[in-house]
């Protein structure tokens, strides 16, 4: 044994290498048909495959540039960590935007900028941004709610992001005085660390479903009187990523404490219709809303992408007669977003956000009813500049997904929907989350959050407002190519949007409580 031992050790390490690729050249020419390149060229074919599987890492780090990249590029990026981390997230030696390109906006700053007073509340609180409109005061519902905040956290679930994430995200709202809204998930402990929540649920009803997977009235009315941190309702009838297809957790992301919270079996792949059983037509949608109302006191709002627009204009015209409806409407842009989808109905299905919230607003604005409506914008608008178009635009809340997950450590891996990312946040693996500290992240979505509505105030007072709901569509302009200039949103899109009923900052100060209850 030991003559066996010492005649292996005395082979040089360069003969193990040589036997290893011949191994692996065997393998290859002989017993393997799946890959034609690794047949062809032993060895040498799994550099392919190897570079193939980094590609979007060596891209992301190594070849894009700092504009480049989608979803969202390495400026905007830098800019949410920064912010959220409270460095420094200037830019030197002025913009390397194409400031020249098809669809690029310009806010239109006042030559004499809007000026704090002594005793105004942004002296005092730089990030005090609430909301101007009141959630079910046009409806009079019984627990009318004004959010706290104008940028708060969209619908992301339990399942498809982790606990700690979860939990993180809820914790740095309650820091930021933002709501959370639970996502098609159901509501799980993790969103119940003192946050407002807003209760959302699509076409699976997880949460609030009966045996055999309908919705329940019973179930929900319990959820909201054990929980009153739950401040609205939203019914998601679509999703930028997947109009018309429904909600998909894989199996492997499905654990037992998941399971309890859905209502579903472990293992199996979670598959949300692709349509409400609890309503087929828009009258019946809009007595769906009302008997939620009615049941739970709360505002009741409904989540849509954007696409034909028959059942829109009926929807305004039945709300116009009958003076009932959502209170409050959630615009998702076809851009897609945190949940998976084919690439067909990612890339093609539904329009963008500035496409789609410009086409409903402007149905809502001629039957005239959409000042009787909070109106959600949800698109990749966490950015102060962007927001500042949505708000010239007719949008009253930003709702953030993926830059709020970024703000606690998301790299853009893209790969949520396998249950790998190696942040922890869109994964259910416990190695994998343990990597996130809670304290930590969520005190840097505290930071996101307050650091963008600093810059947003910023621009409103540049432009010479006090608050963003005083945008018009003529304080911004588009770029539209060539020989044609720019022209403002209002001439571009052909509405303009109706005035927000706005007093004052102080006077928002006076109607609100700590966490955005109305006084």
């Amino acid at each position: 044994m030991n003559e066996i031992l010492s005649f292996l050790g005395a082979i040089p390490w360069w003969a193990w290498l040589l036997l290893v690729f011949a191994l692996i050249a065997i393998r290859d020419v002989f017993f393997q048909r799946s890959h034609t390149i690794q047949h062809n060229f032993p060895v040498i074919g799994h550099i392919r495959y190897l570079l193939e599987s980094i590609g979007p890492e060596l891209r992301q780090y190594l070849v894009a540039n700092n504009r480049e990249e989608l979803p969202f590029n390495r400026i905007e990026r830098g800019w949410v960590y920064a912010s959220s981390k409270n460095e420094n997230n200037y830019e030197g030696f002025g913009t390397d935007r194409d400031i020249y390109s098809h669809q690029y906006h310009f806010i239109n700053n006042a030559m004499i900028p809007f000026k704090l007073k002594q005793e105004h509340p942004n002296k005092e609180d730089k990030t005090f941004l609430p909301c101007a409109k009141v959630m079910g005061a046009y409806h009079k519902r019984s627990k009318p709610y004004r959010p706290a905040s104008v940028i708060n956290v969209s619908a992301m679930s339990f399942g498809s992001l982790s606990a700690k994430a979860i939990e993180s995200l809820n914790k740095g709202c309650l820091k930021a005085g933002a709501y959370h809204n639970t996502g098609e998930g159901g509501l799980s402990p993790y969103h119940s660390n003192g946050a407002d929540v807003v209760f959302h649920f699509g076409t699976g009803y997880f949460g609030v479903r009966d045996q055999d997977g309908n919705f329940s009235m019973e179930k929900l009315k319990e959820l909201v009187e054990a929980n009153p941190f739950v401040k609205a309702v939203e019914v998601k009838l679509s999703q930028g990523a997947k109009p018309g297809k429904g909600g998909v957790l894989p199996g492997k992301k499905i654990t037992k404490e998941i399971a309890e919270i859905r209502g579903v079996p472990m293992g199996k792949d979670v598959l949300s219709p692709s349509s409400h059983t609890a309503f087929s037509t828009v009258p019946e949608l809009v007595d769906f809303v009302e008997a939620i109302a009615e049941e739970t006191g709360l505002p009741v709002g409904i989540k849509a992408a954007i696409g034909k627009l028959d059942q829109w204009k009926e929807l305004a015209q039945l709300m116009k007669e009958t003076g009932k409806g959502p209170d409050f409407i959630t615009i998702d842009g076809g851009e897609g977003g945190t949940g998976a989808a084919p690439p067909s109905f990612a890339d093609h299905v539904s329009l963008p956000w500035v496409y789609g919230f410009s086409d409903v607003y402007k149905i809502f604005k001629e039957t005239g009813i959409a000042d009787q409506i909070v109106f959600v914008a949800s698109g990749k608008l966490g950015f102060p500049a962007k927001a500042a178009m949505a708000f010239a635009m007719g949008a009253d809340i930003i709702n953030v997904a993926r830059e709020a997950m970024m703000s606690i450590g998301c790299i853009q891996a893209q790969i949520c929907h396998t249950n790998k990312c190696p942040a922890g946040i869109a994964t259910q693996k416990k190695w994998l989350q343990n990597g996130i500290d809670i304290t930590l992240k969520s005190e840097r979505a505290n930071r996101y959050f307050r650091t963008f509505r600093k810059e947003f105030l910023e621009i409103t007072h540049a432009a010479g407002y006090e608050h963003p709901c005083q945008f018009t569509m003529d304080d911004v302009d588009l770029s539209l190519g060539d020989r044609n200039l720019t022209q403002t949103l209002s001439r571009t899109y052909l509405y303009n949007k109706m005035p927000v009923p706005f007093e004052s900052m102080q006077h928002l100060k006076d109607c609100i409580y700590l966490g955005g209850k109305p006084n």
